[in-house]
């Protein structure tokens, strides 16, 4: 048995995190490609999966293309740097919170997308 939030719906998290974007000045666009980045879903693909309701769990087991540089996100998140979290799933969680964490910081992409 996982942590609960394996079992939440990307769809319940995904419009906090456009939100978030959004009150600092940032755009949808700009949370749906640090999620691509990471994830390989494409804007269909996002689309698909918030329409079905689909369970973190399993949208970090579908992904189509988990980014091979994922590692290289490091900091504090929640508490806990995201780099020493041991179970892989709540890592995707978190790299992924991190991320739409940067955009609404403003970060630049180049530095977000581990360019």
């Amino acid at each position: 048995m996982g942590h609960r939030i394996f079992a939440t719906p990307f769809a319940a998290i995904y419009p906090h995190y456009v939100a978030k974007a959004e009150r600092k000045g940032h755009t949808k666009a700009e949370v749906d490609q640090v999620i691509a980045w990471l994830t390989g879903y494409d804007e269909a693909g996002l689309e698909q999966v918030l329409k079905a309701e689909t369970d973190l769990e399993t949208f970090f087991a579908e992904a189509p293309a988990m980014n091979p540089n994922a590692h290289l996100i490091t900091g504090v998140i929640c508490g806990h740097r995201v780099e020493e979290i041991e179970d892989p799933l709540m890592q995707q969680i978190r790299w992924m919170d991190k991320l739409v964490d940067e955009v609404a910081r403003g970060k630049k992409m180049s530095s977000i997308l581990r360019a």
